[in-house]
């Protein structure tokens, strides 16, 4: 059986459902779950085209701060159990993590915090990233199959930003967050999209600022990991470069269960 997943940071779905070029995506995706990131919207004001969506089960983790963050589930293959959050109070109040329990796996979708301007988040951040790491070694201990997408936001080797040198220091490439994702692959988890293509220029965030996306000065934010047990399923993971609608573009992963 086959089981295509695909994720994608929309930076609002408000915003992004009035782009045609997230239609022409949407309306032609043969994806059986998708995971969006920075939805910024509560369960009551997602557009109506996207409430209700014939053949997916939707599940939303909102923030408690109104158009800001948060995660929504689209999926055809409803799951057996949801749960919103990591369980640690003072890092679920932004709506940043859903996990959804399926027969053969477990999915992550996560819109990770911005370690922000001079790192002043850096330190909420890796409280984050260490909570979940925590969680996810126990699950997998437990013998579960272990899927975490979303965006990350961080750029995990110089192969992942256009210009390494100049990158040295910002949010989203600093050491401790770098050194955080080496600590998530030694722990048993594989970068599926390195499974298949080791090349640079691969990015899946452009800057709207300076118009990155026209000259591909991009970053690699956007990810799906797996546990090494289950990689053997794992059939292709790709960034999906030309769908537009968003500062990020979509990545994918297919399973052959």
């Amino acid at each position: 059986m086959s089981i295509k997943l695909v994720s994608w940071n929309v930076n609002g779905i408000r915003a992004v459902s009035k782009k045609t070029e997230f239609w022409d995506w949407f309306d032609n995706t043969t994806a059986d779950i998708i995971n969006f990131q920075e939805v910024r919207a509560t369960q009551e004001n997602i557009p109506e085209k996207l409430a209700n969506v014939n053949g997916f089960n939707l599940y939303i983790n909102e923030a408690q701060k109104k158009g800001y963050s948060g995660v929504s589930t689209y999926s055809k293959i409803k799951p057996m159990n949801v749960v919103r959050g990591l369980g640690v109070e003072e890092l679920d109040k932004e709506g940043r993590v859903l996990r959804l329990e399926y027969p053969d796996f477990t999915l992550f979708n996560i819109y990770f915090p911005n370690s922000g301007m001079k790192a002043k988040r850096l330190d909420y951040k890796l409280d984050f990233c260490n909570a979940l790491l925590d969680l996810l070694k126990d699950l997998k201990n437990q013998g579960q199959n272990l899927i975490v997408t979303g965006d990350v936001n961080i750029a995990h080797n110089p192969i992942d930003v256009y210009n390494p040198d100049n990158c040295e220091g910002k949010s989203g490439y600093l050491i401790e967050e770098r050194e955080w994702l080496d600590e998530l692959l030694s722990n048993g988890f594989v970068d599926t999209f390195r499974m298949f293509d080791e090349s640079g220029d691969n990015f899946t965030w452009w800057s709207y600022r300076t118009r990155a996306r026209d000259r591909n000065a991009g970053w690699r934010l956007d990810y799906f990991f797996v546990n090494e047990e289950f990689k053997n399923k794992v059939k292709s993971a790709t960034i999906k470069n030309n769908v537009f609608g968003s500062d990020h573009c979509p990545v994918t992963l297919e399973l052959d269960l």
